[in-house]
Order: structure tokens, then C-alpha cells, then sequence
């Protein structure tokens, strides 16, 4: 326990110590994110936050990571050495979204065919639980982990929200490679956790403000998405305690991660539906919503946060109760009827405005 401890403490450390000097840089080289018409800032804010981050989880398992278990981890730190180039290339000069694809596409190859993160099966989801053909799974794994990765990074869009999203699914996992003995993986969620935590207080600063960035999102949503799937893996296959294997680990894994997967999921669909490109960015995310509704950035994160911790517990809880499928239902059902009533209440609140605007008598000048 002292070594998750100690990645956790470490990472902080770390990034908490050498975020100012990146927060300089960043200025003084005109490493900034610009307001535009769809963001929820309103001013010119450094954008590099995500490599500390990086170099803290780094750092804390090329330290900490003991010796026998060097050879899954190694293939891990490689893939996130090329998403932390991507993310790093795209804060500082715009990437295109195919060259970012990309990118992410050869990462999650090294992953899937030499680092061994794959679904093996389907896990009873569509009623398969036969082994799937080394393609399919390839494919299947390759798909989650491309998913994971940008949904988490579709959610950085206010202060603190994809912070603490990501410390709570990385203590989370984390958590629980710990109690099953995965030492590896543990660390580096401890080490993301830590380093997010430092991230935060940076993040929700007046004066020495930053945001994470492609460079930390897309690291993180990586990670998040390596912890899934080996989650998922791990609980159906290895030889662990009964006392911590879950019946339906897809349905804790979506209860996890409900924030970032129903959000860019939710969002994708409405697009198309209303005959607009899936990719294209409008003020359509959950967090938009709470922030249109009159919510500031940290009660709107507060709100999500709790929201997030509210799913978790009711995968855990009906995890023994109900089969897959009926538990993603409710997950789905509850997600979808909350982002209805929000939605309902932004409509009711912009309309008040719009009123407010409409009937306020015009000011007439005083003349002197």
C-alpha cells in the first residue's frame, strides 16, 4: 500500500512544483488558449498544464514500478510518450483531426498488438461471451480506446471538470488494481491522480491559471481508457478474490466513465440528427448546459462530480442484483432523463432572459 501512497504523494509533488515555471514559459512564449464564440472563458489562458502531468506520472513509474512487472509497463509509457507528442503538438500549433487520429491510431496500436491491452470478449454485452477471433479483438479494443480517449478529452472544456473526472476514475480503478495485486497499474492511476489533484489548485487559481490541454486531456483519456479495458479484462478472466471480482464489470467501467462516454455519445448523435458533421463543435456538451443554466464553472463541476460518484455507486450497488443489460438500461435511462430536465431548465432560463431584455425600459441619456 506504501508504494500507492508514495505515487500519489510524489506525482503532487511534482507537478505542483513545476507548474509555475511551465505557466511562464507558456506566457512569455505565447502558449495560449484564445477565447472564441463557443468557449466558457472569457480570457487568454496558458495551455500547456497537461505536461506536468505527464512527466509526473512518468517520473513516479519509471521509480516506483518494481522490476518484474517492467515488461507490461514498458509498452504502456511508449504509446503514452506519442499521445503526449500529439497533444503537445496540438497545443502549440493546431493539429488537423486526421493527423491527431492518427497519431492516437499508431499509439493504440503498440497497445493492443505488443502491450497486450485487449477485450478478449465481448463479456456477455450482446449475449457474447465467446472468445473473439485475434482480429475482432484487436478491433474491438483498438475502437474502445480511441472512444475513451477523445470523449475525455471533449469534456475539458470548463474549469476543474476534466481534473476532477479523471481523479475520481483513476482512485477509482486505481483503487482496485491495488486490491488485486496489479502493482503497475495502480501506480500509474495513483501517479494521475496526484498529478491532476496539483493540476487543480493551478487550474482554479486567479493568478497563475492554466489548462490542461490536448497534452494532459488526451494522456489522460488514454490512461482512462487502458484502466477500462484492463478493468474489464482482469475482473472476467484472472485469477482474483471472488470477494473483488464484479459480475458485470462493463457496467461499473460505464458507471466510471457515464460523464465523458454519455456526454460525447449524447452529443454525436444530436449532431447528426439535426443533419450537422458529428465533429463539428457547438455549446451542445452536458457542461455547457449547467453553465448556460447560471451555474458557475465550479458549481457546474461540483454538480457533475457528484453526479459521477452517483453512478458509480448505483453500478456497485446493482452489480449482484441484475444482469448487463439491465443495468446499462437504468445507467442509459437515468443519464438520459437527468440531461432532459437540464436541458429543460437552460431553455426555461434563457427564455427568462431573453424577457428580462425584452421588457427592461431603454436608459435615456441625461443631458448636462
Amino acid at each position: 500500500m506504501f508504494v500507492f501512497i508514495l505515487s500519489f504523494l510524489i506525482s503532487f509533488a511534482l507537478v505542483f512544483a513545476i507548474m509555475p515555471s511551465v505557466i511562464r514559459i507558456a506566457v512569455e512564449k505565447k502558449l495560449v488558449a484564445t477565447p472564441e464564440a463557443r468557449s466558457s472563458h472569457h480570457t487568454i489562458t496558458p495551455c500547456l498544464g497537461g505536461i506536468p502531468i505527464f512527466l509526473g506520472i512518468l517520473f513516479c513509474s519509471l521509480l516506483l514500478t518494481p522490476m518484474q512487472q517492467w515488461e507490461s509497463l514498458q509498452f504502456i509509457l511508449s504509446a503514452l510518450v506519442i499521445v503526449f507528442m500529439i497533444g503537445t503538438k496540438d497545443d502549440i500549433s493546431q493539429l488537423s483531426a486526421g493527423k491527431k487520429t492518427g497519431g492516437l491510431v499508431i499509439a493504440i496500436a503498440i497497445l493492443v498488438t505488443r502491450g497486450g491491452i485487449r477485450l478478449e470478449s465481448l463479456y456477455d454485452l450482446f449475449g457474447v461471451n465467446a472468445q473473439l477471433p485475434y482480429w475482432l479483438s484487436i478491433a474491438a479494443s483498438a475502437f474502445t480506446l480511441l472512444v475513451i480517449s477523445n470523449a475525455f478529452n471533449l469534456i475539458d472544456g470548463i474549469d476543474g471538470l476534466a481534473g476532477t473526472v479523471g481523479i475520481i476514475g483513476m482512485l477509482t480503478f486505481g483503487t482496485w488494481f491495488f486490491v488485486v495485486g496489479n502493482v503497475y497499474l495502480g501506480i500509474l492511476a495513483l501517479a494521475a491522480a496526484g498529478g491532476m489533484l496539483a493540476f487543480l489548485y493551478y487550474n482554479m487559481s486567479k493568478t497563475q491559471k492554466t489548462f490542461m490541454g490536448d497534452t494532459g486531456a488526451l494522456v489522460i483519456g488514454m490512461l482512462l481508457g487502458i484502466m477500462t479495458v484492463e478493468f474489464i479484462d482482469v475482473c472476467s478472466t484472472a485469477p482474483i478474490r471472488s470477494s473483488y471480482r464484479f459480475v458485470n464489470p462493463i457496467s461499473v467501467a460505464v458507471g466510471i466513465l457515464i460523464i465523458p462516454l454519455f456526454d460525447t455519445i449524447r452529443v454525436f448523435i444530436t449532431r447528426t440528427l439535426r443533419g450537422v458533421s458529428p465533429m463539428k463543435p457547438d455549446r451542445r456538451h452536458i457542461h455547457h448546459l449547467l453553465i448556460d443554466s447560471n451555474f458557475s464553472h465550479v458549481q457546474a463541476t461540483f454538480i457533475l462530480a457528484m453526479v459521477n460518484l452517483g453512478f458509480i455507486s448505483l453500478a456497485l450497488f446493482l452489480d449482484p442484483l441484475l444482469n448487463l443489460h439491465a443495468i446499462l438500461s437504468i445507467e442509459i435511462g437515468l443519464a438520459i432523463m437527468l440531461t432532459y430536465l437540464l436541458h429543460r431548465h437552460m431553455i426555461r432560463i434563457r427564455r427568462e432572459k431573453q424577457n428580462v431584455q425584452v421588457t427592461e425600459p431603454a436608459r435615456v441619456p441625461q443631458t448636462v
